[in-house]
């Protein structure tokens, strides 16, 4: 019996490093620490109710609203203390951030500092985690201002402000049937399938390629009522299907986990929109710029998609805060370009449409 020959996330890396003679092996080390980190939460999230993980956060152990006032899981607890704990001791991180830390975390003084910064989303799609959906985790590495490494000074939130184009590697864990971890070093977009027999992650998806045109959307239909006219305008219409503008049917997909989304339109492509809106003022977006907009379209553009704010390349945006909130679509780049073109454009006369007119199935 011949078993098919496949790389292992170490091999993938060093096989990367190659293209940098000089590089000391650092880089390659933080990946592969974050890798066990995702092992960890992939552990506790097959285990579930069974490991007693699910559920509210204890009091004594947080509490129970974030920084982003969202409800925190004892998941997301953990999940952040797997991230923390098995990255900072190898000397090559000056600090971190995350979705579930009010302020930047630092390094204990008794361990090594190092050239690169963390940001990561613990467990994306927590809220779905009781139920039984697929959840993931988020991150992103960018390299230290140089003062930070010179110094060895504790890091402080402005040098995380970087824009998504500075990112060195961006990746994400998908807690399904399979486990999987998608990175992208620069060089292209690679998933790998955790071998649970070996405990080690598989290269399974070589050279994930999203393709330029698709027929399937996700959006949150129940925020409809708050949308921009851009976007109402582009919903409108693939929805009109055959008979619209458009002349073809699209399917309409929504799990409320990004990662999931995310993971779906690399496999197959599609579009993945959660756009500003209407619905409260003071936020221009849902979703975070450095925790997860950023690496996702780091990840999307290096396999071939776009991703964009509505108005600008997502890449490009300078951030402004650590927790900033921002509208994002991805996917397949021809439909992503077209609803950046309907943002520029004067807004053309309303499409009928069954489902969301005025006197439509969501009627009073």
């Amino acid at each position: 019996m011949t078993t098919r020959r496949r790389f292992t996330l170490t091999q993938y890396l060093i096989e990367q490093r190659r293209r940098f003679p000089g590089a000391s092996g650092d880089f390659n080390a933080l990946l592969l620490d974050v890798a066990l980190a995702c092992k960890a939460i992939a552990r506790s999230v097959a285990f579930g109710e069974l490991s007693s993980v699910l559920g509210h956060a204890e009091p004594e152990v947080t509490t129970n609203v974030n920084v982003q006032g969202e409800e925190q899981k004892r998941l997301d607890v953990i999940s952040n203390e797997y991230f923390t704990q098995m990255t900072e001791w190898g000397g090559h991180l000056a600090g971190m951030a995350s979705e579930e830390m009010d302020h930047p975390y630092q390094i204990p003084e008794a361990q090594q500092r190092g050239k690169y910064l963390l940001v990561f989303d613990p467990l994306d799609g927590s809220s779905n985690i009781d139920v039984n959906v697929t959840v993931g985790s988020i991150f992103s590495i960018l390299r230290a201002p140089q003062d930070v490494i010179d110094s060895g000074r504790d890091v402080v939130e402005t040098d995380f402000f970087q824009p998504g184009s500075q990112q060195m590697a961006a990746g994400y864990a998908l807690y399904g049937p399979t486990t999987m971890l998608v990175l992208s070093v620069g060089n292209g977009a690679a998933g790998f399938t955790l071998d649970p027999n070996l405990g080690q992650f598989m290269l399974t998806h070589p050279n994930l390629q999203i393709p330029a045109d698709t027929q399937e959307f996700a959006i949150n239909a129940s925020n409809s009522r708050f949308w921009e006219p851009p976007v109402k305008r582009y919903v409108d219409e693939c929805l009109a299907g055959k008979t619209g503008p458009r002349g073809k049917d699209f399917n309409m997909r929504w799990i409320a986990s990004m990662v999931a989304e995310a993971h779906r339109i690399l496999m197959r492509g599609g579009v993945f929109m959660y756009p500003r809106d209407t619905k409260d003022p003071s936020k221009p977006g849902r979703l975070r710029l450095l925790y997860e907009a950023n690496p996702i379209g780091f990840i999307i553009e290096q396999a071939g998609g776009r991703a964009s704010t509505g108005r600008q390349p997502m890449l490009t945006v300078q951030p402004t805060s650590l927790h900033q909130r921002i509208g994002l679509v991805f996917g397949s780049k021809n439909e992503v370009e077209r609803i950046e073109r309907y943002h520029t454009e004067p807004v053309p006369r309303e499409i009928e449409n069954p489902l969301f007119a005025p006197r439509s199935l969501f009627r009073d």
